[in-house]
This record gives C-alpha cells, structure tokens and sequence, in this order.
C-alpha cells in the first residue's frame, strides 16, 4: 500500500510542477550559481553552441571590406 502511495504522490507532484514548470525555472534560475551550472552544461552539449551562435550571428550577414 504504502509503494501505490508513494508512486501516486510522485505523479501528483510531477503534475503540479509541470503545471507551474515556468514558475519553477524561474525559481531555480534567481540562484546565480545554479544558473552559471546550467547554462555552461547546455552550452557544452556538441551542437547546441553552434546552433546558438548561428542564430545570435547568422552567416553572411556580416560587412566585408
């Protein structure tokens, strides 16, 4: 009895984080430390940082002299 419990308390706290998930990032993120840890994790993924950069500093937009 107390495993079905437990398994449902975990559904409902999941659903009432999904529910306020933006509430909650925002929550994580005011801890500068956690958002430094976060953003150099994402940032180091293969791919993403290229992406990211791509869409900041899209080609061939820059001046040529």
């Amino acid at each position: 009895m107390g495993r079905i419990l437990s398994i449902i308390m975990i559904g409902v706290g999941g659903y009432i984080i999904f529910l306020n998930r933006y509430r909650a990032l925002n929550l994580l993120f005011r801890n500068a430390i956690l958002r430094r840890i976060f953003v150099s994790s994402i940032m180091g993924l293969p791919g993403v940082r290229d992406r990211m950069l791509k869409m900041v500093f899209p080609p061939g937009t820059a001046e040529t002299h």
